[in-house]
């Protein structure tokens, strides 16, 4: 028996078809697979409406999970609304389950030419405590846009970066070893030809050993572009110290968007009193840097290890290096607090059963092996008191100069 359709029904099968066309047509698009970027799988719960679990890593002993990374790109999201989930956020640090890098109070970052990035305000952003879900919705004003963790800083960056250093006669870029996966690990020496060495203060920073914390990096950015202007404050400052300077102590992890493990599963800021040159490469390398200043018979005031997280705090061996050390430290502080954003209160000392053999990090591994004065700052990647949001890249690299004008003060305060 022959089938016919009414008009009405025609029309209604019509409108159906152009409907679901044009739902196709509109169906976002998403990618991650430039340097940095990272992404797991992706569901699409409707045109606008995206679930993504983020990657994560685990280390060597496929334990200490950590979900802190995630950037990639939107398409096809030019004035809409749309709605992303992050999902998949629950990890483990230092073998305790239950750890949240992204939570609540992360507010993403958006950009739409990945130099300008700017953090969602607070009713972008909402979190599902019941399912660990943080659900982001907001209208982009055009196509693509992208959105990450914090703005990276990627090994184009820091490329960039080196290339204007080796154009001043002030500073030295110097390879000091090999990434696992082959990459150069940089030292950048930054002082003045005028005086004799031998009068200066020292101070070594070190950045990015957690690929995730791209913060860092923008800080030694701006500490770097400062100590190299000329600005009397930095001519005198590099007539009286010499900065040596990590600026990217993972940059296999920063290209392929991981968090805090190297390409074997290994921390680069544990293991510092257990190094393994096969596996851990990265710290081998920056250990011996170090360790062959000093062993040289250079003099070595403060190692600074810049960290991110979700505070602000400093952290070193307050008791055991004796009054000297935490008077300078506490004089850091105070600056820090007088100058910058920084809003970590007082310093805090190493606890004990802190200091595990075999998984010390960079400050306990150096303090330990030669009695190195060593400090850890964490910077917070979430709201800010002081700036009511959380840090950008212009806030990043403001810290870095201040930063460093508060270090030798602390170190030299006459």
């Amino acid at each position: 028996m022959p089938f016919f359709l009414t008009k009405a029904a025609f029309q209604s099968l019509l409108l159906c078809s152009l409907v679901a066309a044009l739902e196709r047509s509109a169906r976002l698009t998403v990618r991650s697979d430039f340097e940095a970027g990272s992404i797991g799988r992706i569901e699409y719960v409707g045109p606008r409406h995206l679930r993504c679990e983020v990657k994560g890593e685990v280390d060597q002993d496929k334990r200490n999970r950590q979900a802190s990374w995630y950037y990639f790109e939107v398409q096809g999201a030019a004035g809409h609304e749309i709605t992303i989930e992050l999902t998949d956020l629950l990890g483990e640090y230092n073998y305790r389950p239950g750890n949240l890098a992204i939570n609540g109070a992360t507010r993403p970052f958006i950009s739409y030419d990945r130099q300008t990035w700017t953090a969602l305000p607070d009713g972008a952003v909402e979190w599902d405590e019941g399912t660990h879900r943080l659900r982001v919705r907001f209208t982009p004003v055009r196509s693509p846009v992208w959105i990450a963790h914090l703005p990276p800083y990627t090994t184009h960056h820091l490329s960039r970066l080196l290339s204007w250093v080796r154009r001043h006669s002030s500073a030295e870029v110097t390879e000091v070893g090999k990434s696992a996966s082959g990459r150069s690990l940089w030292l950048i020496t930054v002082t003045s030809n005028r005086k004799p060495t031998a009068d200066k203060r020292v101070v070594w920073i070190m950045a990015r050993q957690h690929a995730w914390e791209s913060g860092t990096s923008w800080v030694v950015d701006g500490a770097v572009r400062f100590l190299l202007r000329d600005d009397p404050v930095a001519v005198r400052l590099r007539d009286r110290f010499i900065f040596k300077l990590f600026p990217m102590a993972d940059p296999d992890g920063v290209v392929r968007g991981g968090v805090r493990f190297n390409v074997y599963g290994y921390d680069l800021n544990r293991h510092w009193d257990a190094v393994d040159p096969e596996r851990m490469p990265e710290v081998a390398a920056l250990r011996t840097a170090v360790l062959k200043w000093v062993d040289g018979g250079s003099r070595l005031d403060l190692f600074l290890s810049l960290h991110n997280t979700n505070s602000d705090y400093l952290k070193g061996p307050l008791t055991a290096a004796g009054p000297a050390y935490r008077q300078l430290v506490n004089r850091f502080a105070d600056l820090l607090a007088k100058n910058t954003f920084f809003a970590g209160g007082a310093p805090r000392d190493w606890q004990p059963g802190e200091v595990v053999v075999g998984r010390m990090d960079a400050c306990q591994g150096l303090f330990h092996e030669r009695r190195i004065p060593t400090l850890l700052l964490e910077l917070n990647v979430q709201t800010n008191v002081r700036l009511g949001r959380p840090p950008h890249i212009e806030d990043y690299q403001r810290f870095g100069e201040q930063m460093v004008v508060a270090l030798t003060q602390a170190v030299d305060p006459n």
